[in-house]
């Protein structure tokens, strides 16, 4: 006879909220028990030009590390972009900022978005995964590798892939001792459903209406995450 499935009230939750992200973190406060694991929008996404969208980038990062607690940490995903013929380093503005807030680096590891060797023409074949808390010191042993060459499928096409999600979900649960995954930038899900997946309560922030019902029913499985 088949097992039967557990009760509602034993499921990891998931709650998403269709709001501004900065706004809604000013207003909510330090979010006991989270761990913030998030990528924040691109300069094209929100509509701002490069100086202001830098300041934004800077001060959304700032707000990201005050709404976890200190002995958490805030992990971000972020690819470099080029704009006229510059490139933007992300993974240093985000050390920056965290920096400006009281938190130190963890860790910074790579992920490839591109085989590596191969010619991407201008668009970054990596993203930096990089951890940041304001107490917490790294591990000695930490079970993510340096460079993560595979991401893993990934739900649209600015997405993180899932096992790479799952690498920080993972971190979250098992060094940090999280119960709920935050994520103020969840787009379509990725977080939210890799921390469900994984046994963590996820608690997501998205400012397009459609993007939000996306991520309410998004799911990942097992095989996905491995």
């Amino acid at each position: 006879m088949p097992a039967s499935p557990p009760p509602a009230a034993l499921l990891p939750a998931r709650k998403i909220i269709c709001a501004e992200a900065i706004a809604w973190m000013r207003a909510r406060g330090r979010i006991e028990g989270a761990c913030a694991v998030t990528s924040l929008p691109d300069v094209s996404e929100i509509g701002k030009t490069l100086p202001a969208w830098r300041e934004w980038f800077l001060d959304a990062v700032r707000v990201v590390v005050d709404a976890v607690p200190d002995d958490s940490v805030a992990l971000f995903f972020q690819s470099d972009i080029k704009r006229d013929g510059r490139w933007i380093d992300k993974g240093a503005l985000v050390i920056r900022a965290a920096e400006d807030a009281g938190a130190r680096v963890l860790f910074h590891k790579i992920v490839c978005r591109r085989p590596p060797g191969m010619l991407t023409q201008g668009r970054p074949g990596f993203t930096h995964l990089v951890a940041v808390s304001r107490a917490m010191k790294c591990p000695d042993i930490l079970p993510i590798p340096d460079v993560i060459i595979d991401a893993g499928r990934s739900l649209w096409v600015r997405a993180m892939g899932v096992r790479a999600a799952a690498h920080a979900v993972r971190f979250a649960r098992d060094q940090v001792g999280a119960k709920l995954i935050f994520d103020p930038f969840c787009g379509v899900g990725t977080i939210p459903a890799a921390a469900n997946a994984l046994g963590l309560d996820a608690l997501g922030i998205e400012l397009a209406k459609k993007r939000c019902e996306q991520s309410r029913a998004q799911s990942v499985t097992t095989a996905d995450l491995l």
